[in-house]
């Protein structure tokens, strides 16, 4: 498969691309907006946030914990919530804040199995150095092998069973150790902007099935590839009657505390002994996300530019435009040089995981490009609108 990222003249021209004149998201980023002057939804809620003032996060902070006090109150044993970690900085961060203001957690991992040796590290480093207990739910290799190929020829993601199973794991066990609060991490503001600050949004059913899960539930995987229900049991959403009895709830951090993943990650270095990946990643710039699963920021990622022209390069450079680490040129050359790389090492190892062929993966990745982003070329290869020859005919129309 060849993927030109430039957009030169070709007998199907590529359709012409909006992107945020702020940040470096395209208007087909999920649920972004692009008002009149241009700015996405994602930078104007990052505004909301700028605009919060120390003492509105000190009375966000005291919302947090009552909370937790009410969670204490209504436990049923010795934890006074759940946290979801993967073992990652966010994870520490999360934890870090929950003991800071003296409270009980239990930490819960769903485990997808293609951990980083260094995320591996971090997730078992962390019950000795946060001196918190910690369960594990890791379904069986063969399962997840057999998610990782239908999911990807079903609708493009090898990773649904992680975005299901991260989601859906600690509030089974939250239901099932009668614990009735689930602390999350980040909230989706800096992501499309689909939340304000003042939503104050918590963990929903809807949510998760819509987005996480892409629709998709273990339903839909029972009688492929021999997969039975006892198979899947671990990825089925708990009932409303569930919730109803049980008063289980999430909520995130990130509505309570202001949210830095760049000094969070310094802060879970120095008093964690954190680790990020040791080896550079071949789509996008930074080390300390996503080592939970080798393929997150690689095969994974590469999937999202297939379909929708973009990539991490452009989230984590969209991000730390928000917060003032990177000016919007810089994340540019950020775009230019990560996101239309196929990574080699990443698609190798993925594809002798799960018994599949270049040839076979890239007729399926294809099978999911979106025709709102891209065109065949007279030579056969793949182009986009880039946000190069966005901001070219930006400058060319004014006066």
């Amino acid at each position: 498969m060849s993927t030109n990222a430039s957009s030169a003249a070709s007998p199907s021209a590529p359709p012409r691309m909006l992107y945020c004149t702020r940040c470096v998201y395209p208007r087909i980023s999920v649920n972004l907006l692009i008002d009149d002057d241009g700015v996405c939804s994602a930078c104007r809620t990052a505004e909301e946030v700028e605009a919060i003032s120390d003492a509105q996060w000190a009375h966000r902070r005291g919302i947090f914990v009552r909370l937790l006090e009410q969670a204490r109150k209504g436990r049923e044993g010795d934890y006074d919530c759940v946290i979801g970690v993967s073992g990652g900085k966010d994870s520490y961060y999360q934890v870090d804040v929950v003991k800071s203001l003296g409270f009980k957690p239990l930490l819960v991992t769903y485990h997808g199995n293609n951990y980083l040796p260094e995320g591996q590290g971090n997730l078992d480093r962390m019950r000795h150095v946060t001196g918190c207990d910690h369960v594990q739910l890791g379904p069986s290799v063969d399962t997840l092998v057999r998610l990782n190929r239908l999911a990807f020829q079903m609708m493009g993601d090898m990773n649904w069973h992680a975005h299901a199973g991260i989601m859906m794991t600690p509030m089974r066990v939250a239901m099932q150790w009668r614990i009735p609060l689930v602390v999350w991490g980040e909230i989706a503001w800096d992501i499309s902007g689909m939340y304000s600050p003042d939503d104050y949004a918590e963990w929903s059913k809807r949510m998760t099935l819509e987005h996480a899960m892409r629709g998709f539930t273990w339903k839909d995987f029972v009688g492929k590839d021999g997969l039975t229900e006892q198979d899947l049991s671990w990825l089925k959403m708990p009932s409303d009657e569930e919730f109803a009895r049980t008063g289980v709830r999430g909520i995130y951090v990130g509505n309570f505390f202001k949210w830095d993943p760049n000094a969070h990650t310094k802060l879970v270095i120095d008093k964690y002994g954190f680790e990020p990946a040791r080896e550079p990643f071949e789509r996008t710039y930074r080390r300390m996300s996503n080592l939970d699963d080798m393929h997150e920021n690689g095969l994974h990622d590469y999937l999202k530019f297939i379909k929708f022209g973009y990539g991490r390069g452009s989230d984590h450079a969209s991000k730390d435009i928000r917060t003032g680490y990177m000016s919007r040129d810089e994340g540019i050359e950020v775009v230019r040089r990560y996101d239309a790389v196929k990574p080699r090492r990443d698609l190798g190892r993925w594809l002798s995981y799960v018994g599949m062929t270049e040839d076979e993966f890239d007729a399926t990745a294809d099978s999911f490009r979106d025709k709102r982003v891209w065109a065949r070329s007279a030579d056969g290869s793949w182009v986009k609108d880039n946000i190069w020859d966005f901001d070219a005919r930006r400058a060319q129309a004014r006066p």
